[in-house]
């Protein structure tokens, strides 16, 4: 290998990238501003539609009231996020309006079971409601919280009246409190959102050059000149395997630097809306997760760029190389499959995923966990993914079908080019073992 022609094929595919309006778009302009936009939008739509639940009225039926709890009804009907319909006084009729959902809610009191009998007045509630139905489930949960407010009082007052003290009736108490600190909590963000990003972009920004560098090369009919240069055939792929992988890198640094410096702007209305403070969150990362997150985005970079390449390289037009590489971004949803959990950590079998170990090694350097031995595995799993496709290369490389894509090049014929690779090697290991 000549790095000096590498050197020079590099950085020429680099210009003609950058002139590239697509793989612009796609590989510096979407990681820096679409995607903080896109969740900036997606929280403000989320935030709106919260909104829209809780100013949106239950609608109630309530049959049987007892008297002497009229205070209940009247506690019931002063909520503004409930209406009560008195028109209907059956529970047949009641039960007709909820199943065609235009009741959500029906209230019914019934007497007391017989170990609560004891209690004067007492009574007990039933509500009937459609789980599979939001609104009505909203309904339910908005009366139980009123008759529990209502009853936790109409038992203190029962109490007093019956000279009860109230340190003798008194139930136990949940206490909660909130250890977090506001860098845990903005951890905590940046442990979901920052991996899974991270390898999105990076899969994002070498799909678009690694199909350019390969299919579109043959597309435009430049392929074949390219391979008419002084340099050997195996220097121009090295150049073009490391501009994609440059571009990959690219992109996933430039959505962690934007998602970084949007976060707040993200997450400030829904840390409003749920009562808390803009700044109830800080961002800080370890020292030294900056070092593991480069080492696992050039890892990423390498893989992902090496397997869309070889995919890609079957293609003849641009189309045909955005499908071929299809499963390799599909590799990308890795962490979504493996879930969101930040408190999960690396393990020996997690580490030999591929893509969804860089994830989780990501996620645990941003938490200040290092599990250096299993960092080491995720690391050595990515690289032989990298060697192996390297390898898978090399074997296409030295075919004259395949690099011309003629009808004996085609991906059906991959195998039987790399098996009568396979045979060669052996059968010139065996002779020189004879000799």
């Amino acid at each position: 290998v000549n790095w000096s022609d590498i050197w020079v094929l590099y950085r020429r595919e680099l210009r003609s990238a950058f002139r590239d309006r697509t793989i612009v778009m796609n590989g510096i302009l979407v990681p820096v501003f679409m995607y903080p936009i896109m969740m900036w939008v997606m929280m403000t739509g989320l935030m709106f539609v919260l909104g829209q639940m809780d100013r949106e009225s239950s609608r109630l039926v309530i049959l049987d009231p007892p008297p002497e709890h009229s205070a209940l009804l009247d506690t019931l009907g002063a909520q503004t996020n409930l209406e009560i319909q008195e028109d209907v006084i059956s529970e047949d009729s009641a039960m007709v309006l909820l199943r065609a959902g235009d009741l959500d809610a029906l209230v019914e009191f019934l007497p007391p079971t017989d170990e609560s009998s004891a209690l004067e007045d007492n009574f007990q509630v039933l509500i009937r409601y459609d789980r599979a139905v939001n609104r009505s489930s909203q309904a339910s949960a908005r009366v139980e919280s009123a008759i529990a407010d209502y009853r936790s009082e109409w038992l203190t007052q029962q109490a007093s009246d019956l000279g009860i003290p109230e340190t003798d009736h008194e139930q136990f108490r949940i206490v909660q409190d909130n250890v977090s600190t506001e860098e845990d909590i903005g951890t905590l963000l940046m442990g979901m959102m920052i991996p899974m990003f991270l390898v999105l972009m990076i899969a994002m920004g070498c799909l678009m050059p690694a199909i350019d560098s390969t299919a579109g090369e043959r597309e435009r009919s430049t392929w074949e000149t390219l391979m008419t240069v002084s340099a050997s055939r195996l220097s121009v792929v090295t150049s073009k395997y490391f501009y994609v992988a440059t571009l990959g890198i690219l992109a996933g640094v430039l959505n962690v630097i934007a998602m970084f410096a949007s976060m707040g702007v993200i997450m400030g209305p829904l840390l409003m809306d749920l009562g808390e403070s803009a700044n109830a969150f800080q961002f800080s990362l370890p020292l030294l997760a900056l070092p593991v997150m480069i080492v696992a985005a050039i890892a990423l970079a390498l893989f992902f760029a090496a397997a869309m390449m070889i995919l890609a390289a079957f293609a003849r037009t641009f189309k045909d190389g955005q499908a071929m590489v299809g499963p390799v971004f599909l590799l990308a949803m890795m962490p979504i499959l493996m879930g969101q959990q930040t408190d999960q950590t690396l393990t020996p079998l997690t580490a030999a995923i591929p893509v969804a170990n860089a994830a989780m090694m990501i996620r645990d350097a941003i938490n200040g966990v290092f599990l250096w031995p299993l960092i080491a595995e995720t690391l050595a799993v990515l690289l032989a993914m990298v060697t192996a496709c390297l390898l898978i290369a090399r074997v296409l490389l030295k075919t004259e079908d395949f690099i011309l894509l003629s009808p004996d090049g085609r991906f059906s014929k991959f195998s039987k080019i790399f098996k009568s690779s396979s045979r060669s090697r052996l059968g010139r290991n065996s002779s020189e073992g004879l000799k």
